[in-house]
């Protein structure tokens, strides 16, 4: 987009902020644009080893946004909170009003060819220490494992799983409480292997799938996974 700006002469659509550290910021300046920051994201979390953040600031309040290997998750954290974490100034200052939990999206998955315990096993190496009650729930099903938190957010554990156990495959679901905003990325590996979105995202850079265990619409879809949809109402 930056190169296609300067091909025909206008001003970058994007601004680049030094920060003090590993992280800088690239900020856009084209309105029309709301959006791009989720793919260029997601595009360069495929190239580094650290995970890749935006910020979408055309939500009231902001929708933060971490990316690894191509994979999005919600991140329940300010954006001033962020910015000052990853030493990259924000490009402004705002007041930003909370968003109710029922509204926000949400962040589950099922993981097949993992037991609940040895997934927790894996997420507690992952963390470090020892998980906090309520971090996250693992629940064994017909279907698979499922994972969900009481924060609504998993983070990066359906991909921490599926690179610890190359032989699972992982559908992480990030949802509305409407589901009219419905992604869900299979992953093994570590990898995304296939996203089905809804709305569909045109350029993608993400292998794209039309279905789900044979299912093309977002109920069925959760029906076929094992996922409540109550979850995503925060029920």
């Amino acid at each position: 987009m930056l190169e296609t700006d300067e091909e025909d002469g206008k001003e970058p659509s994007f601004d680049v902020i030094s920060g003090s550290g590993l992280y800088h910021a690239i900020v856009g300046t084209n309105p029309n644009d709301v959006g791009a920051e989720l793919q260029i994201a997601e595009d360069l979390s495929l190239q580094f080893d650290e995970p890749v953040y935006s910020i979408n600031r055309a939500t009231d309040p902001w929708l933060i946004m971490s990316f690894r290997n191509g994979v999005g998750a919600v991140e329940d954290v300010g954006p001033e909170a962020l910015a000052k974490s990853l030493g990259c100034p924000l490009p402004e200052s705002k007041e930003h009003s909370d968003l109710p939990m029922e509204q926000r999206l949400r962040h589950v998955a099922l993981v097949e060819g993992v037991r609940a315990q040895e997934a927790y096993g894996i997420l507690e190496e992952e963390s470090g220490e020892p998980l906090e009650p309520g971090h996250y729930r693992l629940e064994d099903t017909p279907q698979g494992l499922l994972i969900a938190s009481d924060t609504g957010d998993i983070g990066f554990a359906d991909i921490n799983i599926s690179e610890r156990r190359p032989i699972a495959t992982a559908y992480g679901v990030i949802a509305s409480p409407s589901l009219d905003i419905f992604f869900v990325n299979i992953l093994r590996g570590g990898e995304c292997i296939g996203q089905y979105a809804q709305p569909p995202r045109e350029h993608s850079s993400l292998p794209r799938v039309t279905e789900i265990k044979g299912e093309r619409v977002p109920e069925r879809i959760l029906s076929a996974l094992g996922i409540p949809a109550k979850w995503f109402r925060n029920e």
